[in-house]
């Protein structure tokens, strides 16, 4: 059963493995995590005459290159001049060649949004009269191209290597300090540092591409690298190289001076120096995700990224420390195997960062999600449910390697009292056990391996074994050999007995049925935490739901707006706003009436969004018409009823494709700006 039981994990952790990769490679390509929530000209618009420019909204800040935009006319030739520019806010816009044909038109864009992940999509207008052909624009999204999949391939192994890296670390200084000398544990977190370095390399070199053309020749492209680090995602991933540098440095020191330090006071004076020194060496890491991803962006962003700090260190310690005690229970040496009191401490350091992550990863699904109907409605919804059911069977195992733990512990002091006896009564210890539990006293947490008799197996005689063996006759009764000969047997021998011995400890270890029901369920929870990692890196890539539904209300209020708004050509638009604070979410309408040139009827409504009219502090309404350098005009309207403003003589002096941009302070500090196009006159 020994000899199996090596083979049997490595086939386990395997079929893990690939199951997470399959997991990650048939995710489907990662939504972009800022999306388009206005255009001038609109989608699917026809248009009178030909634009100067056309201007696209995000729903956060995107950075720009030379071909983001790109307008085609209807035999695929390009129609934009210039570079594209900002034109205030979130709105990006480049100019067109006048004296534009009719025709229709096809927008296509190529950004990169704050939370550094690639945007990319198309749409049309039209001028004059849709046309008979029309460009259509494919393989737009480099997310799902080899450099794509290389590239969510290296954000798993980074987080992976963090973890393990990380959470082994803080297993060996909080929990074994033993462990620093075993040479598995020690292979273990380096391996963490090695893929850690890998991945931040590899990322490094492929940012290029997969936010551009998202071709393997671009990777090795020196111009694209030296673009790569004047962005906040390329000063990460070189922060992140500067801080293992850093790492490398802490783990020599403690597989190395800490381990060899054999003075009490001068040990924990170390341990408490290399706390500190990891802590902020693993934040600082971290922080590398937190400043370049998900939380630098969106609501409360100087509170989300110390909270998603706090986050990624929890995992690490539980994870990391998860991954460091199954390879201390199924690796670690007969002479230094982890006790009771290691497991124990690992029980409690895992519950405080079960309890951290709780209290960090509600607050991270509020920010993201918004509404409880993004959890069904979204893609992001639904990965992070997916992600709740696995922390959620993960600490149900974890409770059972709990009870395992007690069984564990209940067992020494049996054993020991057992041995005692067994030690008064004239007998010898037990090395073997002294070996297995690293008690000198001869003390074992696993039973007695015997025979049917009762008696103490002998493994130099059992068949079951599996130990080839040569016997081994006294020194006296031994011929004279010569010394070549001689050395070969004495090598032999010792390699038979080292390999015996080995197999008989593994045999008394494995008969602790405690022992081994604890292998078991850690090996379990190591396999639910490869699938979690999975899902989690995922959903780091994944438009969160917020945004999402943000984009789905603006695409329909859009639409909606562009309809014939009737008889009386009042126009109407509604927009989706939260502000971050209490009482910071709702939809803010706008009616004109006529929307005509000239004076108009402005009515202002807030609503929260279950419909329900609510009053704010302030609102204003300003009006822009880009085209024409007009603007922007600001309109003050009157508070007259609870949620509703209004304003007569509004003055529209031209007709075009205006920019109505709506601020709201929902308090002293909560204050926003919403944009929609709109066509007056």
């Amino acid at each position: 059963m020994t000899q199996t039981i090596a083979p049997r994990v490595r086939t386990v952790v395997l079929l893990l493995l690939a199951a997470a990769c399959a997991l990650l490679t048939g995710a489907g390509p990662a939504s972009a995590h800022a999306a388009v929530t206005g255009s001038d000209p609109g989608q699917g618009t026809v248009v009178q005459e030909a634009p100067a420019r056309i201007s696209l909204t995000f729903s956060e800040p995107v950075a720009l290159s030379d071909d983001s935009l790109r307008v085609l006319d209807p035999q695929g030739k390009r129609v934009d001049t210039g570079k594209p520019s900002n034109a205030g806010g979130t709105t990006y816009g480049v100019r067109l060649h006048s004296g534009l044909p009719d025709g229709t038109y096809t927008v296509a864009y190529q950004v990169v949004s704050a939370d550094s992940h690639p945007v990319t999509g198309a749409y049309t207008f039209s001028i004059g009269a849709p046309s008979k052909t029309s460009v259509t624009v494919s393989g737009q999204t480099t997310d799902d191209g080899v450099v794509g999949w290389l590239y969510g391939f290296g954000r798993y192994m980074s987080y992976a290597g963090f973890i393990v890296m990380a959470g082994g670390a803080a297993f060996v200084l909080a929990c074994w300090p033993r462990g620093s000398g075993v040479r598995p544990v020690q292979r273990f977190v380096v391996s963490g540092w090695l893929a850690l370095t890998a991945s931040t390399l590899a990322l490094l070199l492929l940012r290029g591409s997969f936010t551009g053309s998202g071709k393997i020749a671009d990777v090795f492209d020196l111009s694209l690298l030296g673009q790569v680090l004047q962005t906040k995602t390329g000063a990460a991933l070189v922060s992140r190289l500067l801080l293992l540098a850093a790492a490398a440095l802490f783990i020599a020191v403690l597989f190395g001076a800490y381990d060899k330090r054999e003075d009490a006071q001068e040990k924990r004076d170390l341990t408490f120096g290399l706390a500190i020194g990891g802590l902020v060496v693993a934040a600082g890491l971290a922080a590398s995700w937190a400043m370049s991803e998900h939380a630098s962006v969106g609501l409360q962003a100087g509170i989300s990224m110390p909270v998603d700090i706090v986050h990624l260190l929890a995992v690490a310690a539980w994870l990391g420390g998860l991954g460091t005690l199954l390879t201390a229970l199924y690796r670690a040496p007969a002479d230094a195997p982890v006790d009771a009191t290691a497991v124990r401490r690992f029980s409690a350091v895992a519950f405080g960062s079960v309890l951290a992550l709780i209290a960090t990863g509600t607050y991270q699904s509020w920010r993201q999600l918004g509404s409880w109907s993004a959890f069904t409605d979204t893609r992001y919804g639904q990965l992070l449910l997916a992600k709740i059911a696995l922390v959620t069977v993960l600490v149900g195992v974890a409770w059972i390697s709990r009870r395992w733990t007690g069984r564990l512990a209940e067992t020494v002091p049996a054993s020991a009292e057992r041995e005692k006896a067994r030690v008064g009564a004239g007998a010898a210890p037990d090395p073997a056990r002294a070996e297995i539990s690293g008690d000198p006293t001869g003390t074992d947490i696993a039973t007695q391996v015997s025979d049917a008799d009762g008696t103490e197996s002998d493994t130099a005689t059992d068949p079951d074994s599996d130990v080839p063996h040569l016997s081994e006759p006294a020194d006296s009764d031994m011929p004279p050999l010569s010394e070549p000969a001689d050395a070969e047997r004495a090598a032999q021998l010792a390699r038979q007995r080292a390999a015996r011995d080995a197999a008989r400890q593994k045999r008394l270890r494995d008969a602790d049925p405690n022992r081994s029901g604890l292998r078991r369920s850690v090996l379990a929870e190591a396999g639910i935490a490869v699938a979690l990692l999975a899902v989690t890196t995922v959903l780091t890539q994944t438009e969160p739901g917020r945004t999402e539904q943000e984009a789905r209300a603006a695409t329909s209020n859009s639409a909606s707006a562009s309809t014939d708004p009737g008889a009386s050509g009042a126009l109407t638009l509604n927009m989706p706003f939260d502000t971050g604070g209490e009482d910071g979410k709702g939809i803010v309408t706008i009616d004109l009436d006529p929307a005509r040139v000239g004076n108009n009827e402005m009515h202002v409504y807030v609503e929260r969004p279950n419909g329900r009219a609510f009053d704010i502090p302030e609102v204003k309404v300003e009006f822009t018409l880009e085209a024409k350098n007009i603007g922007p005009l600001p309109v003050a309207p009157d508070h007259i009823a609870t949620g509703h403003w209004s304003a007569n003589g509004v003055q529209i002096p031209m007709a075009g494709d205006w920019q109505v941009d709506v601020t709201v302070r929902t308090s002293d500090i909560d204050e926003v700006t919403v944009t929609k196009n709109a066509q007056i006159g």
